[in-house]
């Protein structure tokens, strides 16, 4: 009877234990994470649960990871969490954290996912974004006015983040050239880098504003041109192999299946 009674009361004791792990693990994954933009607003950002988990832990790393052996790497993934749109949500010395605790491969493959995310959604909106502020520049508005008018009308995307910072160094005392510079080098992503240091040229050299968004904007929607050519040309390579193992075996075996049938029947 007693070993009845122990065995229930550990049974009862896991079954309160697993609740518990189950009931932390919702609550933690039902956390919305935020970051703060450049004029106040809150912006949702997707974390992953194991980060969020973990995340508690981290400050048991700090003083080995803060410092100065660290530093370097603590830049560069600062650098990094600034591309991806996580800055002021994920600190440097957090992610080496993370990173040690999950074995270090994890979260570098989902910090380099979200930041080819992130530009690949730069690069979707920056020929749009170049149109509407050549249109407005060429109409005589100027171009910082065009750009808060932009950031205004359009759905907050990573450009839009980043355009509606840039404005807001503008509106605090920093010239139009040290901002171009400052975006370029912050988000690094290579379309959006070509024209901010096509802009800063122009205002050294004089040059007209909307002239350049206008070259700026060709060129650009010439390059999506090219790249949607050669995707369409490596379409028929990649369809390959789906061809091969999913496809081509159901054929065979819808033509082939009743003759294999009568020929074991005929044995």
């Amino acid at each position: 009877m007693n070993q009845e009674w122990i065995n229930y009361l550990i049974i009862v004791a896991w079954t309160l234990a697993a609740s518990g792990v189950a009931w932390y693990v919702l609550s933690v994954a039902s956390d919305v994470t935020y970051v703060t933009l450049a004029d106040g607003r809150k912006e949702e950002r997707s974390i992953p649960l194991l980060f969020k988990l973990l995340m508690p832990l981290t400050p048991n790393f700090r003083l080995i990871l803060r410092t100065e052996s660290f530093k370097k790497m603590s830049d560069d993934y600062a650098k990094k969490l600034i591309q991806a749109g996580f800055e002021g949500l994920i600190k440097p010395d957090e992610y080496m954290a993370l990173k040690l605790m999950c074995l270090w491969v994890f979260p570098d493959i989902w910090l380099r996912r979200t930041i080819a995310g992130r530009h690949l959604s730069i690069m979707k909106s920056l020929p749009f974004v170049l149109d509407v502020l050549t249109l407005s520049v060429e109409a005589g508005m100027d171009f910082i006015s065009a750009l808060q008018r932009n950031c205004r009308a359009r759905k907050m995307d990573a450009l839009n983040e980043e355009l509606l910072r840039m404005t807001c160094e503008i509106q605090l005392g920093s010239t139009r050239k040290e901002a171009l510079k400052t975006m370029a080098d912050r988000v690094g992503q290579r379309d959006l880098k070509t024209v901010a240091y096509s802009l800063v040229q122009a205002d050294e050299l004089g040059v007209s504003i909307g002239s350049i968004l206008r070259i700026q904007s060709e060129q650009l929607h010439s390059r999506r041109f090219d790249r949607a050519e050669k995707l369409a040309a490596q379409a028929p390579v990649k369809m390959l192999g789906p061809l091969l193992l999913c496809i081509f075996p159901a054929v065979f075996i819808i033509l082939l299946g009743p003759l294999i049938s009568q020929a074991i029947k005929g044995f």
